[in-house]
């Protein structure tokens, strides 16, 4: 089995809690508990639970936004907080965020083409016309035309923007995505475009992909493992038919109740 993109090994999390009129640390919130998981090349892991119970926290612990209270993430076998100078530089190339909200994730002043010039130039992969034709490229790998680089974030649509957003994250040509939410702000139909570009660039480019959701119907269709997280622990992981037809845990199959999956439809997909 190839060696894991990226995994958390009994990574934990807690933040402060503040209360009382002076505002006191009162206590701490386990946010993630010895939660362990890892993502290989061109395998799509789903991750579900209900609101606050760690997702995106787990997701910032991943790509090194947030610092385990405990436990240790790695990326190709490196301790990612051990990393400095070249070698954290090229990690964060490795793996990139793809924002639930795309609107809020691009920066309004700035054209598609500023936009994904900017990893470009960051990380020193292009400059003068090879930047340009990387740009043109990076659209076209989100299906749109060349002509959009001249646009900003309000003349887009809600699904251009989060076409943009992955075009962006692409820039740096990752071997893994975390995508938080990408479809939540948008319809069904442009949600299913998202994720069958998704789903393409997991199978051709062999990209690990994490794809965290309230959907389970989208999940399924996309995924070949589920994680379950509730209350910042990791419920359990399976095979994405195990797990469905064969929960082991209560809540995960409240999950699938509440979802109302046709399992045969999911199969299919």
């Amino acid at each position: 089995m190839a060696e894991p993109i990226v995994e958390a090994k009994a990574v934990s999390k807690s933040f402060p809690q503040y209360g009382g009129v002076l505002r006191r640390q009162i206590g701490t919130i386990q946010a993630v508990q010895r939660l362990s998981c890892t993502l290989a090349p061109g395998e799509a892991v789903g991750l579900v639970g209900e609101s606050g119970c760690g997702k995106t926290t787990l997701a910032k612990l991943l790509i090194g936004l947030l610092t385990p209270t405990e436990g240790e993430v790695l990326i190709q076998g490196q301790p990612l907080g051990r990393l400095r100078g070249a070698s954290l530089r090229a990690a964060r190339r490795t793996v990139q965020f793809v924002f639930q909200d795309p609107m809020g994730s691009l920066n309004p002043r700035m054209t598609v083409e500023e936009t994904l010039s900017e990893p470009l130039t960051i990380h020193r992969l292009a400059q003068g016309r090879a930047r340009r034709a990387r740009v043109e490229e990076l659209l076209a790998s989100v299906q749109l035309p060349p002509a959009y680089r001249r646009r900003l974030p309000c003349e887009l649509s809600g699904g251009e923007r989060q076409r943009v957003g992955i075009a962006r994250a692409l820039a740096t040509g990752p071997q893994a995505l975390i995508c938080d939410e990408p479809i939540a702000s948008l319809d069904v139909s442009v949600g299913a475009q998202i994720l069958e570009l998704l789903r393409s660039f997991s199978r051709k480019r062999r990209m690990a992909l994490l794809f965290i959701s309230h959907d389970l119907r989208a999940v399924g269709a996309l995924c070949e493992r589920i994680a379950v997280m509730r209350q910042g622990r990791l419920l359990e992981m399976a095979p994405t038919q195990t797990l469905l037809n064969h929960p082991q845990d209560p809540y995960t199959e409240l999950l699938i109740r509440s979802a109302e999956l046709d399992l045969d439809a999911v199969s299919e997909g």
